[in-house]
């Protein structure tokens, strides 16, 4: 009997290792995959609960529960001070209570909050959340004109505006008080009779709680903040987001293993969902520790790292390309993770080679859109990993598109075609209960456009990511290009109708077409405009200059002009840009004058051979 019993526990002992041997061959990720998974249904199943019970338990509520359980512990470092969960939370309470004291907002309201990186950035965003407002967070790139038109978006009549940018408001004053805005600055004092001062009623204000009533809220999708990115019309849009979504970002870091002995350095700024929404976000729903930097420095970033200990960092393509810049590579760190998009193979590759084998997690998702890809097992050019299971839950499609004609490619019967595996296609994923599409504030023909109908079948909807991408033999999504009116420069998406409104409004301008042209060594696009000028007026690089510095936000600026004496349309009469884009800005291969954005001279210059050369060597700063 034991020798029966010994050959039985051999036989399944070698079919057992055929059997993991096999498994690793044909399914490598399969354990990996399973894992990831798991905790994507765990956190799903959460938020179904709260669905279902209508107790939705939101950030700022998980951020008291926090500063309860773990008051002492450091939540923020910024410029060498700590703040304490405690802290962040009673300051957040003093801001709540002066303006229920003022009895200026009341729950529902929304707020704009203009300010850069800083620890009151927090505690305003906490503070007016505590008192049920809706906080739109404003880029602090944006011009007047754009500004005037993001209050009108989310319907804000409250401005908290950060000390260090109140001067860049002076021209707009007059025209918030016309629209009955009431600004508030984060000073003690101010020279502006008409702007309202925080910080000294702060120094006075309670810091008890105020009612949990006033930020409670029983549904999932009901607003919480607004966070505005560029699209294909134009001017920023206001972008929803709800407690659903902010949930869902806040569980990024979980989802790939942080936990809450980790550090998490945040150099992008917190208008941004990337740093509020994941970073803040996932730092309290660990209950870690983040460092907040005011602004990226390359050349102090590993100094911070050692400092602070730090484990984790937020990145963008561009950032992660400037640290391998420096002259200096380093090791001793602690510095395991890091996590964001837009990291180029190359770039990711000397990332690694200079800096040690950091884990780097790229996931994919625009701020208002319904589809997150996380790239969970780290395989590099990869932005995410899909399989069988991930798309029942998750249901999207990649199409054909005709990038000549600039729309997706339907049939005879008028539906969009699915593109093979490993073919470059549009993303597209399916409006549903499980996956829905938010919207922007303001017109619903801005939400409209956005979507496609009719994809696949009569009556079905589908967000247009207008990203394109290709799903490899082993279910690894790779992105390859945006396409539309978007193009991706210095980590900011630019919008090319609201460039190319900007430049119409230059006398000389009859015409502009702008597109976006990659400059090797740099990460995404630069702006270009292929112009036409008026027959009775001649082309001036000094004027031109001028109004895009005022009138432009430094990412938004086109870095070159190309003069043409026509444009070149669609069949469906669009201006044409992959011509244009596939021409790139080489004079020796363009017919035409070309001329580029030059600081040094305070206007656009002619393009010369030489002068491109320098730019293609990395000679020129962009």
């Amino acid at each position: 009997l034991a020798k029966f019993l010994l050959e039985k526990f051999l036989f399944l002992k070698t079919y057992l290792c055929l059997f993991l041997i096999k498994m690793k061959l044909c399914f490598p990720y399969f354990w990996k995959d399973v894992f990831y998974l798991v905790k994507v249904i765990r956190y799903g199943a959460r938020l179904e609960i709260f669905k279902i019970t209508s107790k939705v338990v939101t950030i700022i509520d998980r951020f008291v529960q926090q500063a309860e359980r773990i008051p002492t512990k450091p939540f923020l470092i910024y410029e060498g001070i700590t703040y304490t969960y405690q802290d962040i939370n009673e300051r957040s309470n003093k801001l709540a209570n002066v303006f229920l004291e003022q009895g200026t907002l009341k729950k529902g309201d929304s707020v704009a909050l203009l300010m850069n990186n800083e620890p009151d950035f927090i505690c305003v965003w906490f503070g007016l959340i505590k008192l049920g407002c809706a906080v739109a967070f404003l880029n602090t790139n944006i011009k007047s004109r754009s500004l005037l038109h993001c209050f009108n978006c989310c319907g804000a009549k409250t401005l908290v505006v950060g000390a260090d940018l109140l001067d860049s408001l002076e021209d707009i004053l007059p025209s918030f008080l016309e629209d009955n805005i009431s600004v508030w600055a984060m000073k003690n004092e101010s020279s502006h009779t008409e702007v309202q001062t925080l910080l000294d009623k702060m120094d006075k204000a309670s810091d008890k709680p105020t009612p949990p009533a006033l930020r409670a809220t029983t549904s999932l999708k009901a607003a919480t903040l607004y966070i505005f990115t560029s699209g294909t019309t134009g001017l920023p849009k206001a972008a929803v987001i709800t407690h659903l979504q902010s949930l869902k970002a806040a569980a990024g870091f979980w989802a790939y293993g942080g936990s809450e002995d980790d550090v998490v350095y945040i150099p992008l700024p917190l208008y941004h969902s990337a740093a509020s929404l994941i970073g803040v976000g996932g730092t309290i729903e660990m209950g870690a520790t983040c460092v907040l930097k005011k602004k990226f420095s390359a050349s102090q970033f590993w100094n911070d790292c050692r400092k602070y200990d730090v484990t984790i960092f937020q990145y963008i393509g561009e950032l992660c390309r400037y640290l391998c810049n420096q002259p200096k590579g380093e090791k001793k760190h602690k510095v395991h993770m890091g996590v964001g998009n837009g990291l180029r193979q190359d770039v990711w590759r000397e990332f690694h080679r200079r800096f040690g084998e950091i884990r780097m997690c790229e996931l994919y998702g625009s701020t208002e859109g319904n589809l997150c890809f996380m790239n969970h097992i780290g395989k590099i050019g990869a932005v995410g990993r899909s399989n069988f299971f991930y798309k029942l839950l998750f249901k999207y499609d990649l199409v054909r598109y005709d990038m000549v004609r600039d729309e997706p490619v339907r049939n005879s019967q008028g539906f969009c075609q699915h593109v093979n595996k490993g073919e470059t296609g549009l993303l597209l994923s399916k409006i549903g209960a499980s996956s829905p599409f938010f919207g922007y504030a303001g017109s619903k023909q801005l939400t409209e456009k956005k979507l496609m109908r009719n994809v696949f079948v009569k009556g079905d909807a589908y967000f247009n990511t207008g990203d394109l991408m290709a799903e490899d033999a082993e279910d690894f999504i790779c992105f390859k290009d945006r396409v539309g009116d978007t193009f991706r420069w210095k980590g900011e998406n630019v919008a090319t109708t609201e460039v190319t409104e900007v430049l119409g409004l230059v006398d000389f301008i009859q015409e502009a077409n702008v597109y976006g042209v990659e400059i090797p060594g740099n990460e995404g696009r630069a702006g270009m405009a292929a112009i036409i000028v008026r027959p009775e007026c001649e082309f001036s690089g000094k004027k031109l200059f001028d109004h895009v510095l005022n009138d432009l936000p430094g990412y938004a600026r086109p870095l070159f002009i190309r003069l043409q004496e026509s444009m070149e349309m669609t069949g469906t009469f669009k201006q044409q840009k992959f011509n244009l884009v596939k021409s790139g800005f080489n004079p020796s291969t363009i017919c035409g004058p070309l001329y580029f954005l030059d600081f040094s001279e305070k206007s656009y210059v002619p393009l010369t051979n030489t002068l491109y050369s320098s730019i293609l060597a990395g000679e020129r700063k962009l």
